[in-house]
């Protein structure tokens, strides 16, 4: 310790005096400064310093278990608890997550759908169960509001819009429209959302039953029945909007399609995915299909 401090405080003091303070020998810490740095500690510098700057390329919203997949896919051959104590030797902390607030409006005298879905997330084939929900993000002026479709398969983003009200059109139908473009549409489609107005009027309703769309609905008050939709609101307001400023709606449009199109979608590693980029995962599906 008293060698590693003299190191680092050459440029302030000289060697000799601080030699004299600590009672160092000079010619023992200039035998110590001459040794070269031992692989283990090399190795660990080189580590806290991958770990550093996968940190802030996922914009601090990585934790130690997807830091160390990242890792090991790099090749190196670390576990999660060494990662978790590197973080914590570094002052790294992923972002913390807080609770938001429920905006759709399901006090309506439109017919609501039986819960068909009943809490069934793993599914095997893409396109049998997509899920749908709205939330908010405050912004400098004003609310703007986020319509999401998931495919329970993959858990990708296949339709999304960012509207300024809230009216069917803007939401939940500009929404699908952005998902049937993404990906087809298969008769016996189950789509899952909660009883919100802009899911159950009749011109959102119409749309999707042409399609031969089987609707389902989470059970009054009880958001466990959408937990996938709630799950990715709580990642995107946990890993994009708390913590930062507030800032115009313009460029929350651009954060926003940032973090859709080009994070979550395809960079990020989710963990229900065995911590797997969605890219990964259906890259692994078609060979294990390709092979049967």
């Amino acid at each position: 310790m008293k060698y590693e401090f003299i190191k680092n405080h050459e440029y302030l003091f000289s060697i000799e005096k601080m030699c004299c303070i600590l009672e160092v020998g000079p010619s023992s810490y200039y035998k110590w400064k001459s040794k070269p740095i031992c692989n283990r500690l090399l190795l660990k510098e080189k580590t806290k310093q991958q770990i550093t700057s996968i940190y802030f390329a996922s914009k601090q919203r990585y934790g130690s278990p997807r830091i160390t997949v990242e890792l090991n896919v790099l090749g190196y051959k670390i576990s999660r608890i060494t990662v978790a104590k590197y973080m914590q030797e570094l002052g790294l902390r992923s972002k913390l997550s807080k609770k938001f607030k429920v905006t759709t409006n399901s006090k309506h005298n439109y017919l609501v759908a039986e819960n068909v879905l009943d809490r069934n997330f793993i599914i095997s084939k893409p396109s049998k169960v997509w899920v749908s929900d709205i939330t908010y993000i405050q912004t400098k002026e004003g609310f703007l509001y986020l319509t999401t479709i998931i495919d329970l398969y993959d858990r990708k983003i296949i339709g999304w819009s960012l509207s300024n009200g809230m009216s069917t059109e803007e939401t939940s139908l500009a929404a699908w429209k952005m998902a049937r473009k993404t990906r087809k549409v298969t008769k016996g489609l189950i789509f899952h959302s909660d009883r919100g107005v802009q899911y159950a009027s009749k011109k959102f309703t119409k749309t999707i039953e042409s399609y031969g769309v089987i609707r389902s609905m989470s059970r009054k008050g009880n958001c466990w029945d959408n937990a996938v939709a709630e799950s990715f609101f709580k990642s995107l307001k946990t890993e994009l909007i708390y913590g930062n400023k507030l800032i115009t709606k313009e460029k929350m449009g651009m954060e926003i399609f940032e973090y859709i199109e080009i994070w979550y979608n395809k960079k990020r590693r989710h963990s229900t995915l065995n911590y797997k980029t969605i890219e990964e995962f259906n890259n692994q599906n078609e060979i294990y299909q390709n092979v049967a």
